[in-house]
């Protein structure tokens, strides 16, 4: 693996991202390309237009109306943050328009999926088995050693962030690969600070960013005033929307009969709306000093939020990353309090101390049957979690720390 460059500073970027800005602007200017107008009825129009007269049906169909609707309200709203927030510089602004175009489009592909048919968004499930805490914790951990269980199913990066599955070829891999490829190459420390693949054990924060939910936007955008909304809000139809593409994707891949391991930090945000769609989850919680998270959270955020724009404010940063942690700490520790099903906690330092013996006392405690398949599944993961590139973000953490 590739080592990333020096990274001097939280708010560091590639030069690629200064040459992008120049070119998009000067685009812009000569008129070559339109200017990204972040404009809701144009993302509409856009992702409607391959659809036709089927595009209106295809927002309903499988949704519940206040569904529908709340994802209106959520766009509008999104995007008039991203207008009047966000100070987007041009590199952010075409991607913000890029994402959004891309979160209506699948919006809309979804629906004519189960249009045709209605049956993958009522798929059984198994249990699923949901890991929860904050982000820079140990979840990923966690959760990529329980996704190596041969009894278990995980989702996939091109799953997360690609949902709609093929017809007659599945081109996701594909696309998935080049995207992160792209990415990599604007931004060299995304793989030391989230390693990613096309085909690994990928979180579901792309099924929640699908249905407007605040989290992934607010890490690369300062869009308070849509976090504040949407952290006041019900996100009951956000996660009747992440069950429906889980029963899809369950459907698509053959996976009905093992246990889906979930894993997404927000879920400390949503706790009552993610247990109401899932009540027989077995939940195991991954914790550690808060103020290590707070210090990784940061590191990730700004690394995300200077790329898209040009007046990121570390100290605002870290002063929200303080204000977001308590309100996941508050919000969970209320839920967890009144939570009678299987659960068990994980601590950072007992997955660093002796994985085994953890892993193993939460299968207890969660009455999951740890076979010899899975122990040795397992330790192979592991094994290769020792070089991996996530390894260089310790370095970049403590270099800050000297600075």
């Amino acid at each position: 693996m590739r080592q990333p460059p020096p990274r001097p500073h939280p708010l560091a970027r590639s030069p690629r991202v200064d040459q992008a800005n120049r070119f998009f602007a000067k685009a812009w200017d000569k008129g070559w390309l339109p200017r990204p107008a972040l404009d809701p009825e144009a993302l509409w129009q856009s992702a409607a237009k391959p659809l036709g007269d089927r595009a209106a049906q295809a927002e309903r169909a499988g949704r519940k109306a206040e569904d529908v609707t709340d994802f209106r309200e959520r766009l509008e709203r999104l995007t008039k943050a991203a207008r009047e927030e966000a100070d987007l510089n041009p590199l952010g602004r075409v991607m913000a328009q890029g994402q959004l175009e891309r979160v209506v489009r699948n919006r809309l592909r979804m629906g004519a999926v189960w249009m045709q048919r209605p049956q993958m968004a009522q798929t059984s499930l198994a249990p699923p088995i949901i890991v929860i805490g904050h982000m820079r914790s140990g979840t990923t951990r966690v959760h990529t050693l329980l996704a190596a269980d041969p009894a278990h199913s995980h989702t996939r990066y091109c799953d997360a962030f690609h949902p709609v599955p093929g017809t007659t070829v599945d081109l996701r891999e594909w696309a998935a690969a080049f995207e992160i490829g792209f990415l990599s190459a604007l931004n060299p420390w995304l793989q030391s600070i989230h390693p990613i693949a096309s085909a690994a054990v990928e979180e579901e924060l792309g099924w929640l960013a699908g249905a407007l939910q605040h989290s992934i936007y607010e890490s690369q955008w300062r869009v308070p005033s849509y976090s504040a909304w949407s952290e006041a809000r019900d996100a009951t139809p956000i996660y009747r929307e992440f069950a429906r593409i889980l029963r899809t994707d369950t459907a698509h891949r053959g996976l009905a009969d093992r246990r889906r391991v979930l894993k997404v930090p927000v879920f400390s945000e949503n706790l009552p709306e993610l247990l109401s769609a899932f009540p027989d989850a077995r939940l195991i919680l991954a914790t550690r000093a808060l103020d290590d998270v707070h210090r990784s959270a940061v590191s990730l955020v700004a690394n995300q939020m200077t790329v898209q724009s040009d007046s990121c404010d570390l100290a605002w940063i870290e002063a929200d990353w303080h204000r977001k942690i308590d309100l996941r700490e508050e919000r969970r520790a209320a839920v967890l309090r009144a939570w009678s099903g299987p659960i068990t906690q994980l601590t950072f330092e007992d997955l660093s101390d002796d994985w085994e013996t953890a892993i193993g006392r939460a299968y207890r405690e969660l009455d999951l049957d740890l076979t010899p398949a899975a122990l040795r599944a397992m330790r192979r993961v592991s094994a290769q979690s020792q070089t991996g590139s996530h390894r260089a973000h310790a370095a970049q953490l403590s270099g800050f720390a000297r600075a």
